[in-house]
């Protein structure tokens, strides 16, 4: 799934927020932080990573790419 963004990047956290994939902040932290999360492939433990348009974000079987507004 394509989700836009109108920003130079977005963190990580924000993201699964934004996206809808996690409730909370607190949700998205854990998840994170459990390694649930890859960012282009990897396992990725840093919630405040940057997120820019280009990267692939997947988590729980859904995938997003994430694309400049």
């Amino acid at each position: 799934m394509k989700l836009p963004i109108s920003t130079e990047f977005i963190k990580l956290d924000a993201l699964l927020k934004f996206a809808g994939l996690c409730a909370t902040g607190g949700e998205a932290k854990n998840v994170i932080a459990d390694g649930e999360v890859l960012v282009n492939g990897e396992v990725c433990t840093m919630r405040g990573k940057k997120i820019r348009p280009g990267d692939r974000v997947s988590f729980q079987g859904q995938e997003l790419e994430i694309t400049a507004c």
